[in-house]
């Protein structure tokens, strides 16, 4: 059934409500019957169509939006706020219908009878509304007003210097050689400061590892909850059927949705008419695979985790050897069942029109079906027996399909857009494991090589789906093996097959001149403005250097501590290298130093401990508190490399100007990007990768939450961040490798971000009615939606993309895409409207299009200091805008 949302205004006197139609509905979210139907109901602003109901007018109503869940016959709400919907599935397995034997030219066919009392399932599940459980709603800048300072920073003399600065900081470091992703940063476990606990509260389900694990990736909903949220490998999802929708199966669900399927939702009022979101619907079981075994007590385990697979088990009970077991690779062409004796199964909600035993082999060993679907699909099936009888499937109703015997080897599963029947056949029985990253750099180019681990037949060469990025960026080798077969994805626009088995992606332009100071994609780093703007924003910089570093700094979050000392750090680059300042520098690097030196030692409101269950460094906040949203759900995983990477974005800032500092922090240092960045599978303390995701080119910021609609991240600048904290980080502490990731992730983000994240009008990757929004909100593995967890005002949703204002943002806010910006938003005197820190970060990233409007923004004789939010200074804006715009 598909959900649908809608907002309506109830009236908060909820006695009212308690009609024969209308059950109640309180003021927070939760579950309600509506005239039959079980709808979520969950306080928002974003709505389709608002209306009201009740029996008398109401004077106080509260903004809901409600989202269908199932009819009310088939549904029951408890009390914790969960909901269960479940009917009788439409064919028991031992259910059977009269079933057409043909024998074509090309095989036997199988034509089940056609029903007129069961409907296949073809429209899935939209759940348009956003998701807020378990989600943080407090907005991501510092709103705090800053004081102004009781007395003013004094200048140092040489006698009086509580931090001395280079004369000459480092802005270089030497190209590495060989594999830049080979050796971990450091193999040492966590220094002494950080408690070791061996409990978290998120129960790893189904995974028995003593390695740490990764917590961000795709196969996460594999790991937590009810186990049975999709899995969004592109261009598929899989998905633990557990008993629910058409076919009642126990086993894996595969599904594959285009274009024409997504819904997308109207336009908001005051917005520029584009659709303020798209969806793709899940719950679509185009075909299953399981094993007759697997029933109610099936368990679902996982092993082989990595960074860009795992392997996926269904045992019938839990004592029992797996199944089946689903080797799960972004990317895959084929959906893998590996089976060890079993008798398979093959089902589908969408039903079989027929099914075609071809009688040609592809291959050796390999045996070959064609389901063609109620939808009008085709789906090739491919069987490598490895031993014993070849698969041989028995049809016994429209939605299942049975073994004749146990099976030994491999089937596979791939969706045919109509040209892909042949390629298909020549890749059958070959099938990934795995993803071995490497990479390396030269002169100004760097490059990232996916070797696929792979097993199966020995014939035959594995075909892959790419991604718009990678097929953009591929070398003359692997752009060689491109071939013309393409799928829909749910959010990176058309999958290409590429038949290799291994690709290798090129970025030219290696931001490898980037620094501290303002840069500019044509004229690189640039430092020099007039001798008045020095001196303007030298008088502005005494004041903020002035500030109590330290206590706004002292907060019980990481995120906004981290953005608190980045802030000062980047104030004091501009104060040293700008203005050249050095006198007024030292004593406030000093102040940094100390601000600092409590994270370092981990004494913090809310201290770090290392977790051994996950294997990760995480606040304490949750585990003191309860809350699983503490720090932006910190905890629970969310956020780490916006969190720790403020911190290293600062303690880069820092290294620049007393590189004599660095031996003392580095292990602290080092720590935090373990952590979020660790590049290597041989450090045991943290999983490879745990934020970027190396095949969509960008992080995702979601951690150990069930998620329906996948992985998702709203930030798309602040991952910009993390990548220049590394580079920068690098490049101070003298680690060449980790500086070229650094530059080598920003490359790749330049090419990702500008196709999935912001919209100029020629992006042809993302839904036509939707790039006019020019960013994208909240991008998830299933569903783009612009808005934010946090508010639906235009200023956060294009903001919280521009924010940290850094040298690196013009490399991916070009500035064509901030002249469309700002034309559809804040143009003719609209971002004069906006209020508070947000108006602040607008006129610093136009400063990137139009320098010399931001300068006289910022430095208007009205500028009120509400406009600068905590975690940026105003001498850092002036000193961008006058270097950029030469003032």
């Amino acid at each position: 059934m598909i959900e649908h949302r809608a907002s309506l205004s109830i009236p908060l006197d909820i006695a009212r409500l308690v009609t024969a139609d209308y059950a109640p509905v309180s003021a927070t979210p939760g579950l309600a019957f509506l005239k039959g139907y079980l709808f979520r109901a969950t306080p928002l602003a974003i709505y389709i169509i608002t209306t009201s109901i009740g029996k008398t007018p109401a004077k106080e109503t509260v903004l809901y939006t409600l989202t269908l869940l199932a009819p009310r016959t088939t549904a029951s709400a408890h009390a914790d706020g969960t909901y269960s919907a479940s009917s009788a599935p439409v064919f028991a397995p031992n259910e059977t219908v009269p079933v057409t034997t043909r024998v074509v030219q090309t095989g036997v066919v199988q034509i089940p009878a056609t029903l007129s009392d069961k409907t296949p399932e073809t429209t899935g599940v939209v759940d348009s509304g956003l998701d807020l459980k378990d989600k943080v709603t407090s907005i991501p800048i510092i709103q705090v007003p800053i004081t102004s300072p009781i007395s003013l920073i004094r200048t140092a003399s040489n006698a009086t210097a509580t931090a001395v600065i280079v004369d000459k900081p480092i802005t270089t470091v030497t190209m590495p050689s060989g594999d830049i992703f080979a050796d971990p940063i450091a193999t040492a476990a966590p220094p002494s400061q950080f408690q070791i606990r061996n409990d978290h509260p998120v129960e790893k389900k189904g995974v028995n590892s003593t390695t740490p694990l990764q917590t961000n990736k795709f196969f996460g909903n594999f790991l937590v909850g009810s186990q049975s949220a999709p899995a969004f490998t592109h261009p598929y999802s899989v998905a633990w059927a557990a008993g629910k929708g058409a076919a009642g199966s126990w086993g894996m669900a595969i599904s594959h949705i285009e274009a024409s399927q997504r819904v997308f939702g109207k336009a908001r009022p005051g917005e520029g008419g584009e659709a303020s979101y798209f969806i793709n619907p899940i719950g679509i079981q185009s075909l299953i695979v399981s094993s007759k075994d697997l029933g109610k007590d099936t368990i679902i385990a996982t092993d082989s985790i990595t960074a860009f697979s795992a392997r996926v088990h269904l045992r019938p009970n839990a004592t029992a050897m797996p199944d089946v077991s689903f080797p799960l690779v972004q990317g895959m062409a084929f959906v893998t069942a590996q089976f060890a004796g079993a008798v398979p199964v093959i089902q589908s909600g969408v039903f079989f029109r027929n099914v075609t035993k071809v009688t040609a082999d592809p291959k050796p060993g390999v045996a070959k079906f064609n389901f063609h679907l109620e939808d009008g699909r085709t789906w090739r099936v491919y069987a490598y027996a490895t031993k014993g009888d070849p698969l041989e499937l028995q049809v016994i109703n429209n939605g299942y399909a049975e073994a004749k015997n146990p099976f030994y080897g491999i089937i596979q599963v791939a969706k045919d857009p109509g040209n892909a029947e042949a390629l298909y056949d020549e890749a059958a029985g070959v099938f990934p494991t795995t993803v071995v990253l490497s990479g390396s750099t030269r002169s100004k180019a760097g490059s990232y090589t996916f070797k696929f681990a792979k097993d199966g037949h020995q014939q035959g060469t594995l075909v892959m789906y790419a991604l718009p990025h990678h097929v953009e960026s591929f070398d003359d080798t692997t752009r060689a093996a491109v071939r013309e077969v393409k799928l829909q994805t749910t959010t990176k626009g058309i999958a290409t097959a590429v038949m290799a088995d291994q690709w290798t992606m090129v970025e030219p332009n290696l931001p490898l001149d980037m620094t501290f100071a303002p840069w500019d994609p044509e004229r690189g780093t640039m430092t020099k403005m007039s001798d008045e703007a020095r001196a303007l924003i030298r008088g502005i910089a005494v004041q903020e250097a002035s500030q109590n570093m330290a206590a706004q700094s002292d907060l019980d979050s990481m995120y906004f501590s981290g953005k608190a000392l980045a802030k000062f750090a980047i104030m004091l680059t501009v104060i040293n290298d700008l203005l050249e300042d050095k006198k007024l520098a030292e004593p406030a690097l000093g102040k940094l130093k100390q601000a600092f030196a409590r994270f370092a030692a981990n004494k913090q409101k809310f201290p770090l401990v290392y977790e051994r269950s996950w294997g990760g460094l995480v606040s304490s906040a949750s585990y003191v508190t309860g809350n699983s949203g503490a720090d932006f759900g910190n905890t629970y995983y969310n956020d780490h490399h916006f969190h720790y990477a403020y911190h290293v974005l600062a303690a880069a800032a820092i290294g620049h100007l007393d590189p004599s500092w660095i031996p003392e922090n580095m292990a602290y240092v080092n720590l935090l990007v373990r952590d979020f960045a660790n590049p290597s599978v041989h450090d045991m303390y943290f999983p490879q990768s745990r934020s970027f995701d190396w095949f969509h080119g960008h992080s995702w910021a979601q951690g150990l939450f069930e998620s329906w609609d996948g992985k998702d991240q709203e930030s798309s600048s602040e991952d910009v961040m993390q990548a220049y904290a590394i580079k920068m980080w690098g490049t101070v502490s003298g680690d060449a490798k980790m500086a070229a990731r650094g530059n080598l992730m920003l490359s790749v983000q330049a090419r990702s971000l500008q196709h999935y994240y912001l919209y100029t009008k020629d992006n042809k990757v993302e839904p036509a009615q939707f790039i006019g929004n020019k960013v994208a909100g909240i991008l998830f593995e299933n569903k783009i939606d612009h808005t934010t967890y946090f508010g639906a005002n235009i200023e956060f949703i294009q903001g919280i993309h521009m924010i940290p204002l850094l040298p690196s943002s013009p490399l991916i806010r070009t500035r064509q895409f901030v002249q469309e910006e700002w034309d559809v938003y804040f143009s003719n005197g609209r971002a004069q409207d906006i209020q508070g820190g947000w108006k602040g970060i607008i006129f610093g990233n136009l400063a990137t299009l139009n320098p010399k409007a931001a300068w006289d923004f910022f430095n208007s004789t009205d500028f009120d200091p509400s406009w600068i939010d905590g975690g940026a200074s105003l001498t850092w804006y002036l000193a961008y805008s006058a270097v950029l715009g030469g003032l």
